[in-house]
């Protein structure tokens, strides 16, 4: 019994040694682990400056060398006033795909209050764009400020939180989401077709947009 009891308490802590733990995206230095969409080769366009990940804009999207099914994705990120972005995933990259936003679900980054074209609740940050609105609209930090995101995906669960806030959840590729997509303008794209996994955006819509501690958990 005895030695049935210490073999039971070995692998208790063997699974808690094994349990998954994060790892950086972005080394604070390079761009590493990252390329432009659709594209092969060095990134380019993107640079960094003070330890963070950027674009003045026009530099295209970078997308990560690897796809990811399930996963906890932590940032940070800071859109300048007027400014567009997001992180989108499960993206796929094929020749008759233009942009990431095509195939997959985005974390919406935008300046809520001086953006120049009116939006809508759904298209605000921390939005599932498009589909999703945040549930506090409060949690955002002003454009020019760092704000901290998190997308975790599950299986079918998806979580979108912004500042320690849970802003925006929902069920992927069940019978509800595809409703939702149906009644969308994603519904004649790739996007529309579920998938259970692809890479990691982070999106250049034109205006200058940070990111840093860029850190995932595989789970």
């Amino acid at each position: 019994m005895k030695k049935l009891l210490v073999i039971i308490a070995c692998a208790f802590t063997f699974a808690q040694c094994t349990k998954p733990e994060s790892t950086s995206l972005f080394d604070g230095k390079t761009t590493t682990g990252w390329h432009n969409y659709n594209k092969t080769g060095e990134a380019t366009g993107w640079h960094v400056m003070d330890g963070a990940l950027m674009t003045h804009g026009k530099s295209g999207d970078l997308v990560s060398d690897k796809e990811y099914e399930n996963f906890e994705l932590d940032f940070e990120f800071n859109v300048m006033p007027k400014g567009n972005s997001g992180i989108i995933y499960k993206v796929i990259e094929r020749a008759d795909l233009e942009h990431p936003f095509l195939s997959g679900p985005e974390f919406q980054i935008i300046d809520d209050v001086n953006y120049p074209d009116s939006i809508k609740n759904e298209q605000k940050t921390g939005a599932n764009y498009d589909i999703n609105a945040p549930a506090d609209l409060k949690a955002t930090k002003p454009a020019g400020e760092w704000n901290k995101g998190k997308v975790i995906v599950n299986k079918d669960k998806v979580e979108h939180w912004l500042n320690g806030v849970l802003v925006a959840n929902y069920s992927y590729g069940t019978a509800e989401w595809k409703a939702a997509v149906a009644k969308s303008k994603f519904k004649d794209w790739e996007y529309a077709k579920a998938r259970a996994k692809g890479k990691i955006c982070l999106q250049d819509h034109g205006d200058a947009v940070s990111f840093k501690n860029i850190r995932i958990k595989e789970l």
